[in-house]
C-alpha cells in the first residue's frame, strides 16, 4: 500500500520556499506522493449572505497544475489531483494541462477529479452547476482520447473537437483517472469509469456499502472490481500517532492501494510544525522500509 501526504494548501502560505520546503522533506521522509485540493475562486460570505461553505474568499489554494509543474523538478514523487473539479473546467484545456504535468514529472501523475459543490465558482468559471454530473462522464472519456491519439474528432451531448489534438503526448497513456466520490450515483460512476477513487468514508459498515456499489458500477461496464484502485485519507488530531497507525492498518485490511496523510485543521501553525508531524508519522510507519 502506497502512502503519501495531504498538501495543507489550505495552511502553507503563499511562500514559494515553503512550498518547495515542504515538498522535498516530504520525500525524504519516505512518502510516495503528495495530493493536492482544488478549488479555483473562494465566495465572499459578505456577499453571499448566509454562507456555509468550508472554504471562502481567505482560504488559500495553489492552482494544482502550475503547483505540479513547479514540484516536479523539486522532487519525485507521484503528484496527485484530489480532486481538481472537471466539470467547470474546459476539458481539452485540462487534457493539455495533466499532458505537461505528466511530461516534466516523466510519468508521475494521477489525476483525480469530481463534481464539487460551489456553485459560486461554477457561476464564475462560466459553467453549468446543474448538469456537471452528467457531464463529466463524457469530460473522462474524452480526455483519455486526447492523452492517446495523434488527432481526435469527438461529436458529443457537451463536448466538441473537430480534428484537433495534443502535441506532445503524456508519458502514461492514458493518465490514470480517479474519481471523489460521496454519493451512490458517484460510486457507480466510479465503477464505470475510473481507474480508482477517493471514499470518503473510513473503514467500516458505510466503506463496504459504497465499495460493493463500486464493484456493481464496475460489474454493469464489464470491468474487473478487483482492478479499481482505493486511496483512504487519515487525519492528523491531538499528537495521537498510535492512532494513525491504527487507521493507516484499518485501511490496509479494507483493501486500500493508497492512503495520504492529512494534518490540516489540527492546529498546526507552521511548515515545520506540519512538517514534524509528518516525520513523527513516518518514523511510526517505519516509511523507510516496505510498507
Amino acid at each position: 500500500m502506497q502512502i503519501g501526504v495531504v498538501f495543507p494548501q489550505t495552511e502553507i502560505g503563499p511562500d514559494a520556499g515553503a512550498v518547495r520546503g515542504y515538498a522535498e522533506r516530504v520525500e525524504e521522509l519516505g512518502y510516495a506522493h503528495l495530493l493536492a485540493y482544488d478549488h479555483v475562486l473562494g465566495a465572499d460570505p459578505a456577499v453571499h449572505v448566509g454562507w456555509a461553505g468550508p472554504y471562502d474568499i481567505d482560504t488559500t489554494f495553489h492552482e494544482p497544475f502550475v503547483l505540479f509543474g513547479y514540484l516536479a523538478a523539486v522532487t519525485s514523487v507521484e503528484l496527485v489531483t484530489g480532486i481538481i473539479i472537471l466539470p467547470q473546467r474546459q476539458t481539452a484545456l485540462v487534457a493539455k494541462q495533466a499532458a505537461e504535468v505528466d511530461l516534466l514529472t516523466g510519468g508521475r501523475l494521477r489525476l483525480g477529479v469530481g463534481l464539487g459543490w460551489n456553485a459560486v465558482e461554477y457561476e464564475a468559471l462560466g459553467r453549468d452547476f446543474s448538469d456537471r454530473g452528467r457531464r463529466v462522464g463524457e469530460q473522462v472519456e474524452l480526455l483519455r482520447r486526447l492523452w492517446t491519439e495523434r488527432t481526435v474528432t469527438h461529436d458529443g451531448a457537451y463536448e466538441r473537437v473537430n480534428g484537433a489534438g495534443l502535441a506532445p503526448l503524456p508519458v502514461q497513456r492514458p493518465i490514470p483517472v480517479w474519481f471523489g466520490a460521496a454519493s451512490p450515483p458517484a460510486f457507480r460512476r466510479a465503477g464505470r469509469l475510473a481507474d480508482g477513487w477517493f471514499p470518503q468514508v473510513a473503514p467500516g459498515p458505510r466503506l463496504d456499502e459504497a465499495r460493493a456499489l463500486v464493484a456493481e458500477g464496475a460489474r454493469q461496464a464489464g470491468r474487473d472490481p478487483e482492478a479499481i484502485g482505493m486511496e483512504g485519507r487519515v487525519n492528523w488530531r491531538d499528537g495521537d500517532v498510535d492512532r494513525i497507525v491504527d487507521h493507516v492498518s484499518r485501511w490496509r485490511t479494507a483493501g486500500a492501494t493508497h492512503v495520504s496523510v492529512n494534518t490540516m485543521r489540527a492546529g498546526l501553525g507552521t511548515v515545520d510544525d506540519h512538517l514534524r508531524v509528518l516525520g513523527d508519522v513516518a518514523d511510526a510507519l517505519d516509511l523507510a522500509g516496505p510498507h
